[in-house]
């Protein structure tokens, strides 16, 4: 194992942390942030060096991008962890035994963390940021597209952590290479948790390779149902935002599913992403009723339903009753986020408790499924899977805990 000199350094350094307080913590996020700003052109210089190696046209050019407002984003979210309440040393069950021992659950890092995540510059702050706040090293693992922003970015943290006396071995960048990634999923004994963040090839790969534990998270199949009952103003709002926000995250909305009693309307439901030459792949009644008044049409085919676009595009499925666009998400959903557009409370209610995903939305669009809008300060990633955490994942989900048992003595018979 090529790296392992690396994993041993940042297994060490992981031990350090626990002698770091919260406040001390809290004041190098803070110098983090003050780093990001002051260090920005480095950041956009290096960040320019990805997207000159990247078509524009590419839809994950927007992913890859970052610009003055995106890293004072990025700024503000780390100043927000900071602003948190530890998620350490929370006694989360205490009891006393009828032998008079007494015994105490209390949280603490899992240790390392490693982190594999592709065209996503931000994602390095935002790890760095809630691993060292929850007191975990992170080991990370970006893709080649974003290696110059990513390498810029960790030599800002090892520069506030250096001036705050804190080792730089509780971040680590591996290389760019599939070799790599292989080498930490792997790395028994060393990483404790390693979590993906990336399309469904990604995360495949990670799961089919894994003997570290991992968390599952990224892949998003969303889709938004329109009912019989939903309200168009509203519709429109919620179906653009949803679909045109970021096409490249994985909560943007993939298929529409509409009543079929709504479909007059579906030529407005769609009017507002004509703007963005958002191409639909509608089933046979929705072209019907868009054909001549949306200029990107095209039919829908089985590969339509069930797809990830992270793209100007989105699917259009028809149904005739609430249950048939249940059936719809139960079979191509990710278990990531669903929503439903009604004013009629039953549907809405009946929708949510049926629906399996870690976010289910009622009149409102799944772009809110975000660790930040959540209130959690930033993510981590968002877990599409039931053991563990589910949704966006921040400072509490990368916590477990140990007991703490208190005797006097007492021997077990």
């Amino acid at each position: 194992m090529k790296l392992k000199e690396t994993f041993e350094r940042v297994k060490r350094a992981s031990k350090s942390l626990a002698l770091i307080s919260d406040q001390q913590r809290n004041d190098v996020l803070n110098a983090v942030a003050d780093a990001i700003l002051n260090n920005r052109q480095r950041i956009l210089a290096a960040n320019a060096k990805d997207l000159a190696q990247m078509e524009r046209s590419n839809p994950l050019y927007d992913r890859l991008q970052l610009t003055e407002s995106r890293l004072e984003g990025i700024a503000a979210d780390m100043r927000n962890v900071a602003k948190l309440p530890t998620p350490l040393g929370h006694v989360t069950k205490q009891k006393t035994l009828a032998n008079g021992l007494r015994l105490c659950r209390v949280s603490v890092p899992f240790g390392v963390i490693g982190m594999i995540y592709e065209a996503r510059p931000n994602v390095t702050f935002d790890v760095f940021s809630l691993c060292f706040k929850s007191g975990n090293a992170c080991v990370l693992k970006g893709g080649r597209d974003a290696d110059y922003s990513n390498r810029e970015e960790v030599a800002i943290i090892h520069e506030v952590l250096s001036q705050h006396g804190i080792s730089t071995d509780v971040v680590a960048l591996l290389p760019a290479t599939h070799e790599a990634t292989g080498e930490m999923l792997n790395a028994v004994g060393y990483v404790d948790l390693c979590i993906p963040r990336g399309g469904r090839r990604l995360i495949d790969f990670v799961r089919d390779t894994a003997r570290v534990p991992v968390i599952e998270t990224g892949a998003g199949v969303v889709n938004t149902y329109f009912d019989e009952f939903g309200d168009l103003q509203m519709g429109i709002a919620i179906v653009n935002n949803a679909k045109t926000r970021r096409v490249s995250v994985c909560n943007a909305l993939d298929c529409l599913i509409v009543h079929r009693s709504r479909l007059a309307d579906l030529p407005a439901l769609c009017e507002k992403l004509v703007d963005k030459n958002v191409i639909i792949y509608a089933d046979n009644e929705a072209f019907d009723a868009l054909s001549g008044q949306y200029p990107y049409l095209e039919r829908a085919t089985d590969e339509s339903f069930g797809t990830e676009f992270m793209d100007y595009k989105m699917a259009i499925k028809t149904v005739g009753s609430l249950d048939e666009a249940l059936a719809h998400i139960d079979q191509n959903g990710s278990g990531h986020s669903e929503a439903i557009i009604t004013q009629d409370e039953q549907v809405a209610r009946q929708f949510q408790a049926h629906v399996d995903a870690a976010c289910v939305y009622w009149n409102a669009p799944t772009s809110f499924t975000d660790g930040a809008q959540f209130g959690l300060g930033a993510e981590i990633g968002i877990s599409t899977q039931k053991l563990g955490p589910r949704g966006p994942m921040a400072l509490e989900e990368i916590t477990t805990y140990k007991w703490l048992i208190e005797g006097e003595g007492q021997t077990r018979s």
